[in-house]
C-alpha cells in the first residue's frame, strides 16, 4: 500500500511559503501523493492553485485532489483545470471528485444543491469523453449513486475516512458496483485519516470547526485524530490488511515539522 500526505490547505493561517516548504519536504520523503481537500465557505486555499503550487516545487510525488467538490464548477472549467495541473507537474495529477456535504459552498458558487449528483455525472461523462490527458479519475461519496458513477466513469474509488472497518465496507460496495458493470479488474481504492502528532489538542480544535456543519458528530471526527505513532502505524496496518491501494493521511496542524514526524512513523 501506497501512503500519502495531505497539504494543508484548508488549515487556517497557511501561507505561500509554508504550503510550498510543505511540499518540497514530503518530495523529499517516503510519501506517494501529496493530497489536497475543497472547501469555498471556510479559511482554505484553492486546491488547484495548492497542487500548482506545490508542482512547481517538487517532481517526484504524486498530486491528488482527496477530493474537490465538482458540482461548485462547470464541466469545462474543471476539465481545464485538470488538464493543465496533468500538465504543469509532468502527469502527476489524480482527480478525485465528489459531490460535497456542505450547502453553504452550493450557495457561495451560486450552484444548486438538489441537482448535484447530476451535474457530477455529467462532469464525469465530459472528462470521460475527452480524455483530457490521461488524468485518473477518482470518484467519493457514500451513497448507491456515488458507487455507481464510480463504476461507469472512473478509475477509482475515494474513501471519506474512518476506522478500516469502514474501509472494507465501502470497498466492498465499491468493488460489487464495479462488476455490476462488468469492468475489468478491480477499481483502485483509496483512503484517508487524519494525524496531527506535534500538536494534538489544536489539531482536534481544527477538526471540530471545519466540521462544525456536521453538529455534534465533528467530536467523533476530531476524536479519530491520529495523535501517535502507533495509532498512525495501526491505523496504516488496518487499511493495508482491507486492501487499499493508497492512503492519505491529512494533516491537522499546519507546522512543516510534521512531515518530517509523519515520516519517522512511517519509516
Amino acid at each position: 500500500m501506497k501512503v500519502g500526505i495531505g497539504l494543508p490547505n484548508t488549515t487556517p493561517g497557511t501561507t505561500g511559503e509554508l504550503l510550498a516548504g510543505w511540499a518540497r519536504r514530503a518530495d523529499e520523503g517516503p510519501f506517494s501523493t501529496l493530497a489536497v481537500l475543497d472547501r469555498l465557505v471556510y479559511d482554505a486555499l484553492d486546491p488547484f492553485l495548492s497542487l500548482a503550487s506545490a508542482a512547481s516545487v517538487t517532481s517526484r510525488i504524486g498530486l491528488a485532489t482527496m477530493i474537490a467538490i465538482g458540482p461548485l464548477r462547470s464541466p469545462a472549467v474543471l476539465a481545464q483545470q485538470a488538464r493543465s495541473l496533468h500538465t504543469l507537474s509532468g502527469g502527476r495529477f489524480t482527480l478525485g471528485l465528489g459531490v460535497g456535504a456542505r450547502e453553504d459552498d452550493y450557495e457561495a458558487a451560486n450552484a444548486d444543491v438538489r441537482t448535484r449528483g447530476a451535474r457530477l455525472s455529467e462532469q464525469l461523462a465530459h472528462l470521460r469523453v475527452h480524455g483530457e490527458g490521461g488524468v485518473e479519475l477518482l470518484v467519493g461519496g457514500g451513497s448507491g449513486a456515488a458507487y455507481a458513477r464510480m463504476a461507469r466513469y472512473a478509475h477509482g474509488y475515494a474513501h471519506g475516512g474512518g476506522p478500516p472497518r469502514a474501509f472494507a465496507s465501502a470497498a466492498a460496495r465499491a468493488r460489487a458496483a464495479w462488476h455490476d458493470l462488468e469492468r475489468p479488474g478491480a477499481p483502485k481504492l483509496w483512503g484517508q485519516g487524519y494525524f496531527a502528532l506535534g500538536d494534538p489538542d489544536r489539531g482536534s480544535a481544527y477538526l471540530r470547526d471545519y466540521y462544525a456543519f456536521t453538529g455534534p458528530f465533528a467530536e467523533n471526527i476530531a476524536a479519530a485524530n491520529l495523535t501517535s505513532a502507533r495509532a498512525v502505524k495501526d491505523f496504516v496496518r488496518g487499511y493495508e490488511a482491507e486492501g487499499c491501494d493508497e492512503l492519505v493521511l491529512l494533516p491537522t496542524v499546519a507546522d512543516p515539522a510534521e512531515v518530517e514526524r509523519l515520516a519517522e512513523v512511517l519509516s
